[in-house]
């Protein structure tokens, strides 16, 4: 069932807060400040005040999220925590959101500049929040907690999106599909590692099943009647192996074999495989996929085998970062102390990939463990309720919200001189 923080439509401009006091626990703003033909520096200095005030409650959400691990579209807790903190501070929200149980959006304020702040709270199957998506949430939320109370004087609707399922499923690519990008003009979130980049970069990733169906017999009484389901995929598999020497350097094959038989006496009449494609764009993928769904047809066509491939999930688009979003974000985060960021190529991938192609985008990621441990190592899990994962998250929702500051006041400025 469908629940709403009222008003459950998400058109509807939230309700003024000297009207809306009674009812929720929306924090005023620490100042009154008018947006003005200046850049916002004393803003920044009352949005960091609003950081300040919810520390305890963006601290705990961390906590609790990571504590409570959920897997992709098993976010139930997550998002709801997500969605609770957001109405209780005056925010319209809408859970769950755009077809999906445990998405979320939320939205405050009635500017022409639209901001999207993704959040998200899935977890790794047997390794927790290794990857840090607990800090993720708590600083989405808490640079639009901040950016509440000034979101009309920046002329800024701050648009929350409880993205689920970025380690599995692409989440942001089927809340794309069902529209809850449209009419966004920036889009941003942060990302815990092992280092600091403003400028990241992201492989495009595919993924494909395999089932090969063939058919059963006695590999001694009648070897000679079977279509042997296993040898077509050890057929494929050599095949693969033997494209790789002709891939270009950044693209990537790699996969497991789930299901080859029960018994040696029996010759296979079902296989089944789970493999993952990268390469560097979007547009390298398609052909990175057509060559290697041709290895798996070899591989049928050898035995007399039939194969199935099939897409479990929607591609993940390689991650192309806004240059003014980087460039905003960087000044702010040297303003913030964090360290000078570093350059590397793609070593990840992101369903935020898919929002960055359609809108501009910034990811930037925070260091949290000086390079001792990385994403989806168990130490990660452990790193990601760190003292310097509680600055990375307070950091990145402050970061974000100055960037997103900026971003309508150059808006802004832009408006005023066409």
């Amino acid at each position: 069932m469908e629940k709403t923080t009222a008003p459950a439509d998400l058109t509807t401009a939230p309700r003024d807060r000297a009207t809306a006091g009674a009812e929720t626990t929306a924090t005023e703003p620490t100042a009154v400040l008018k947006a003005t033909d200046a850049e916002p520096v004393a803003l920044k200095a009352a949005l960091r005040e609003e950081v300040e005030t919810h520390r305890a409650a963006l601290l705990a959400l961390s906590a609790r999220i990571h504590a409570h691990p959920e897997t992709a579209f098993e976010e139930h807790r997550a998002a709801a925590w997500c969605a609770e903190l957001l109405g209780e501070h005056g925010f319209v929200v809408t859970a769950p959101a755009f077809g999906l149980d445990t998405a979320v959006s939320a939205t405050i304020g009635s500017g022409p500049v639209t901001v999207a702040l993704a959040c998200e709270y899935d977890a790794l199957p047997g390794l927790g929040h290794a990857c840090g998506h607990n800090l993720i949430a708590a600083a989405g939320l808490g640079a639009a907690l901040a950016l509440a109370p000034y979101a009309d004087e920046l002329g800024l609707t701050v648009r929350v999106l409880g993205t689920p399922a970025e380690e599995r499923g692409a989440g942001k690519a089927l809340l794309i599909d069902a529209g809850a990008f449209d009419g966004v003009d920036a889009a941003m979130m942060v990302h815990p590692c092992p280092f600091e980049m403003a400028d990241f970069r992201s492989f495009a990733l595919g993924t494909l099943s395999v089932t090969y169906t063939g058919r059963s017999a006695h590999p001694s009484l009648n070897p000679h009647e079977g279509r042997n389901a296993a040898d077509a995929l050890t057929v494929a598999q050599v095949a693969l192996g033997l494209l790789r020497q002709q891939l270009p350097p950044q693209w990537r094959v790699h996969g497991i074999t789930t299901a080859a038989g029960t018994a040696p006496n029996a010759i296979p009449d079902r296989a089944t495989a789970s493999y993952e494609i990268r390469a560097l764009a979007a547009e390298d993928l398609r052909e990175l996929r057509e060559r290697v769904e041709n290895c798996f047809r070899a591989g049928a066509l050898a035995t007399g085998c039939e194969v199935t491939l099939e897409r479990p999930e929607p591609d993940y688009l390689d991650f192309r970062g806004d240059p003014e979003l980087i460039a905003l974000w960087q000044t702010n985060a040297r303003a913030l102390g964090r360290a000078e960021p570093v350059e590397r190529e793609p070593f990840a991938c992101t369903d935020m990939g898919n929002v960055s192609h359609l809108v501009p985008s910034i990811h930037p990621v925070l260091d949290i463990s000086g390079g001792a441990c990385g994403p989806h190592e168990p130490e990660f899990a452990a790193a990601a309720v760190s003292p310097a994962a509680e600055r990375a998250l307070l950091d990145g929702a402050l970061g974000m919200a100055w960037t997103a500051a900026d971003f309508a006041y150059r808006r802004r400025a832009r408006a005023a001189s066409s």
